[in-house]
């Protein structure tokens, strides 16, 4: 037997069993589904056909279709979406983290932790790791018994054994002095990201304490921490068959990062500085030669991105430029990249194959703030069909149907490459759901940088 495999299916067997969190299950229907007969309150009603191209705001595209199939209007607001299987998890200022089904959105149930604020999610297999208001991660194990969704919280990361661990060798540091490092468990800001490096079973997390902290979940053991960056981390990203992880922060910067093969100890060994504006998202693209494509989105509205050559190297491939404000979260899927922003839009962007050419297939509107957060999960590798979750500050959640089609022609604008053979797509206003006052006001902000 593989392995990997193996350490796969006994992952969620790790864990000493901790005291059970309460998990209510909850089937009422709090979607409203847009269709010509059951318009949403909060959309237009949708025409005939529900499918629809690329808005007036951008040249429709002949290759791509979307519709808006779910929205869900909360009291609060969303900080985090994770996809698990057949479901959707979001996670908000709540304490509880709320279970979907993935495509027709009906309410599974929820898990409750001990304390709020959700700030990241991310899941594997049958695991979920989230962040709480408290510093401190969950990890849960997920099951699906007969429909119903069950939850259950394995551990927490650090746990009370850490902390009395930690205490131990500051009081004693002579006696650990030749074995390891003082390592302090504990965040103390905000866990804001989070990766998991699922071949060697390692979570990353980063924080606005400006650190990242290395958890081997087969010890139950932070085994790193370090500082990182000069301002808050926003993001990060690990390459699952290089092992590198790559960070994004408020300073302006990208780093690149490898662990000491055979230590604990993580080394920078890039820093990508493109500009000076802070950067709150990260993509990692694969193509089919495994070469990757690191993208980053940064509050000018810019989209940047690295192209993989030979080893560590990575040379920049160009810019991607279309959203009026600061891009607040990224996510990619097969060799399309999707993109949500303070502009209140979300954009579809595909890269060429076998080149390094991206197009703007799509402008999802229908939001009416700043796009928080987003997740994908693919429906159909054949035909080319996924649906994409999106989370905004309007305190709504939407669910989208995407169509590629097989048949895909040039198209005319938001052609860039190698960051040169921009064509210039016309000066675009703003979309018209923002608060006007409020888009004033941004744009005066930008003209006195």
């Amino acid at each position: 037997m593989d392995p990997q495999l193996s350490d796969k299916k006994t992952y969620c067997n790790f864990f000493e069993e901790e005291e059970e969190e309460e998990v209510i299950e909850d089937h009422s229907p709090s979607f409203q589904h847009l269709s010509k007969h059951s318009p949403s309150p909060f959309l237009p009603q949708s025409p005939e056909s529900s499918w629809s191209c690329s808005p007036s705001l951008t040249p429709p595209h002949p290759s791509l279709l979307y519709c808006c199939i779910s929205s869900l209007h909360r009291d609060g607001d969303i900080y985090s979406i994770a996809v698990s299987s057949d479901l959707v998890l979001t996670g908000s200022n709540s304490r509880r983290v709320y279970a979907w089904q993935s495509f027709d959105c009906h309410a599974k149930g929820y898990l409750q932790a001990s304390s709020g604020e959700v700030r990241t999610m991310l899941s594997y297999d049958n695991l979920l790791f989230t962040s709480h208001k408290d510093h401190k991660i969950r990890i849960w194990n997920m099951r699906t018994f007969g429909g119903n969704f069950r939850a259950r919280k394995v551990i927490s990361l650090p746990n009370a054994s850490h902390f009395k661990n930690f205490i131990r060798r500051s009081i004693n540091p002579q006696y650990y002095k030749l074995t390891s490092k003082l390592i302090n468990p504990q965040h103390k800001d905000i866990i804001s990201c989070m990766a998991y490096y699922h071949v060697e079973g390692i979570l990353y997390t980063g924080s606005y304490d400006r650190t990242v902290k290395t958890w081997k979940l087969r010890d139950k053991k932070c085994i790193d921490s370090f500082i990182a960056h000069e301002d808050h981390i926003n993001d990060m990203v690990v390459n699952q068959h290089s092992g590198y992880l790559f960070t994004c922060s408020s300073d302006g910067t990208v780093k690149m990062w490898v662990r000491v093969y055979g230590e604990c100890c993580h080394v920078l060994i890039k820093v990508f500085s493109f500009h000076t504006y802070p950067i709150y998202a990260l993509s990692l693209g694969m193509s089919p030669s495994q070469r990757s494509f690191l993208y980053s989105g940064s509050s000018d509205g810019c989209i940047n991105f690295w192209v993989q050559g030979m080893s560590t190297h990575y040379s920049h491939g160009g810019v991607l430029e279309g959203h009026q404000f600061a891009v607040l979260c990224l996510v990619s899927v097969e060799n399309l990249v999707i993109s949500g922003s303070e502009d209140s839009t979300i954009r579809i962007w595909r890269r060429e194959r076998g080149r390094v050419v991206h197009d703007c297939l799509a402008v999802l509107e229908g939001h009416r703030g700043p796009v928080r957060c987003l997740a994908a999960s693919l429906q159909d590798i054949n035909a080319m069909s996924f649906l994409v979750y999106s989370a905004s500050l309007d305190q709504t959640f939407k669910v989208w149907r995407v169509k590629l089609l097989r048949e895909i022609k040039k198209s005319h604008g938001h052609r860039l490459s190698n960051g040169d053979d921009i064509v210039d797509d016309g000066n675009c206003s703003p979309s018209p759901v923002l608060s006007p006052s409020w888009v004033k006001k941004k744009l005066k902000c930008r003209s006195l940088k």
